[in-house]
């Protein structure tokens, strides 16, 4: 096994530990990894090994993986933020999208995503540290962000994404974490059928799992240090 094997099967283990240390069942919680940056050859290796989820942020780099790709039983899901300009070829080449913030993404989404195609899976994004320089919708505007999306035919929403402040703080961490749940908790209250928290990262993915993560997005801790810089813009 090469190092991005021995990596990956680390962090696998890793993950199996939190799960238990949680009192979850084994197969609760799903590694998403998240490929941003690495080439379609690191993607093919893991996928040798068994990994299906992986993750990417830039949608030119993540077409021209997917095209070299194509042939590969592979689930993509997009992780980063959407401007209004990208949301068809988002809509048309992911199985999941991570990071609806507001109803004008969710209904370009929705109209791009019609025709023959199944509905898009979509998690909300939340800015739970209530950061300027991040992405998501505020806590208190998120049941009725999610009260849109449950209207719209081509989408189904699973549940909601964060993420926190960093610290290395497992306290502060948890805390974070817990907001979110919390969140979600109410969603579930409201009659929102949620199965999904995507939340929890290399650095603290075992406070994430204790919240009840059910993906885990692991990228550096995996692939290493990005190998080649990206010109897109964040989308």
């Amino acid at each position: 096994m090469n190092t991005i094997g021995k990596r990956w099967q680390a962090i696998r283990t890793g993950i199996d530990a939190a799960v238990l240390d949680a009192g979850r069942s084994p197969d609760s919680v799903s590694l998403l990894a998240v490929s941003k940056a690495h080439p379609a050859s690191a993607i093919r290796e893991l996928h040798a090994l068994g990994q299906r989820r992986f993750g990417e942020n830039y949608l030119q780099e993540a077409l021209a993986k997917q095209e070299e790709l194509q042939s590969l039983d592979i689930e993509w899901h997009f992780i980063g933020p959407i401007q209004s300009n990208k949301t068809q070829p988002i809509a048309q080449h992911f199985d999941w999208v991570h990071s609806v913030d507001r109803a004008k993404i969710a209904d370009r989404l929705n109209i791009a995503r019609g025709g023959t195609l199944q509905p898009l899976q979509v998690c909300i994004q939340v800015n739970v540290s209530g950061e300027e320089s991040k992405s998501g919708t505020s806590a208190a505007d998120a049941t009725a962000l999610a009260d849109h999306i449950r209207q719209l035919p081509n989408l189904r929403l699973r549940g909601l994404m964060s993420i926190p402040a960093p610290s290395d703080d497992p306290t502060e961490q948890q805390a974070q974490f817990h907001a979110v749940r919390k969140i979600y908790d109410h969603l579930l209250s409201e009659g929102h059928a949620l199965d999904t928290l995507s939340m929890g990262m290399s650095e603290d993915f075992p406070a994430a799992i204790r919240e009840g993560a059910t993906i885990v997005r692991v990228g550096s801790a995996i692939f290493g240090a990005r190998i080649k810089p990206t010109t897109e813009q964040s989308i």
